[in-house]
């Protein structure tokens, strides 16, 4: 029996040692092929230039890219400009008219200039001379209409801050006809100037006048690099327009920034589009946004605008409004 054992263990370490053996030289041929594959290499790059590069998008892949983007983009534009538009909560009740029969507005010169660019609709129409008018609804075939009509309406409605603020200060010059926003005015009856800040179509509380130079001062537009509160262009004239007539009408300070970002996207479509991308590739959706921060010089002014710039690709360009009539 001790026999039998004796031969068994013998045998078993004979085949343990012939295992250990074929591993052994499996090993060896694995670590001398790997030596030659290797030395091959390094002769090959010695006698040719060798460039080993990743694969890039196929045409297929590049093309799946290029319509997912183009898709975040369109679904970018719904949220910060939605095609059926946005109705602002400003009645404009018979403005239009007033500023027509106060001179403000010379209707032929108005019509003619839109006669041009298809003329007026009913709506437009109903803006421009009729009475009742309820809220103002903007949207992109519409902006630049709105535009030229709050232009009318900022210059010649009657306020301190065109009359003691930085368009008469003599830092600027002194003489606030020499600006785009009132030399730029060219559908009033006679000189623009005969009409800066001479109408009271809207007359504004101690309180509400403060409200007004307070939000006025913190929105900005991409056109230059002042605030609403210098407005020396048209959009800035327009967009204190549109601030006196929410503040005249009980629209609280966030109400403010909220309808003042939503038409400035508008007229500056480009613009915004841009930033809400900045923002979403941030993980920060636009309508989370404080309306008040974007509306800041940091995001909305040219040269916070140019800074955006810097960082992404700029949306495809649109027609916004012009700094002129």
């Amino acid at each position: 029996m001790e026999s039998i054992n004796k031969n068994n263990q013998e045998q078993e370490e004979k085949v343990s040692e012939a295992l250990k053996n074929k591993e052994s030289i499996n090993y060896w041929k694995l670590a001398g092929l790997v030596s030659f594959g290797l030395l091959i290499l390094i002769l090959l790059t010695q006698l040719f230039e060798i460039n080993i590069k990743p694969r890039s998008l196929s045409n297929g892949s590049k093309q799946q890219a290029k319509l997912t983007q183009t898709q975040n983009n369109a679904d970018l534009e719904k949220i910060v400009l939605p095609q059926d538009g946005i109705i602002l909560p400003v009645k404009w009740g018979s403005l239009g008219k007033q500023m027509v029969e106060s001179g403000v507005i010379d209707k032929e010169k108005f019509e003619s200039l839109y006669s041009q660019r298809g003329g007026l609709n009913e709506a437009e129409k109903k803006l421009l001379d009729g009475e009742n008018n309820q809220e103002l609804k903007i949207d992109a075939q519409n902006a630049g209409f709105l535009l030229n009509l709050l232009w009318g309406f900022g210059l010649a409605n009657q306020n301190k801050i065109l009359e003691e603020g930085p368009m008469r200060d003599s830092r600027y010059g002194g003489d606030a006809s020499q600006f785009a926003s009132t030399g730029g005015w060219s559908l009033a009856k006679g000189d623009a100037m005969e009409h800066y800040s001479k109408h009271r179509f809207v007359t504004l509380t101690e309180e509400q006048q403060k409200l007004v130079e307070r939000v006025s001062q913190n929105i900005y537009r991409p056109c230059c690099g002042n605030s609403t509160y210098f407005p020396d262009c048209n959009h800035g004239m327009a967009m204190l327009g549109l601030l006196e007539l929410l503040a005249a009408q009980g629209a609280s300070e966030e109400e403010m920034y909220k309808t003042a970002l939503v038409v400035n996207s508008y007229w500056f479509p480009d613009t915004y589009l841009a930033i809400a991308k900045y923002f979403e590739k941030r993980g920060a959706a636009w309508n989370e946004i404080d309306p008040k921060e974007i509306l800041g010089s940091a995001y909305s002014s040219a040269q916070g605008y140019r800074q955006i710039l810097s960082e992404i690709e700029p949306p495809q360009s649109r027609e916004g409004g012009s700094c002129g009539v």
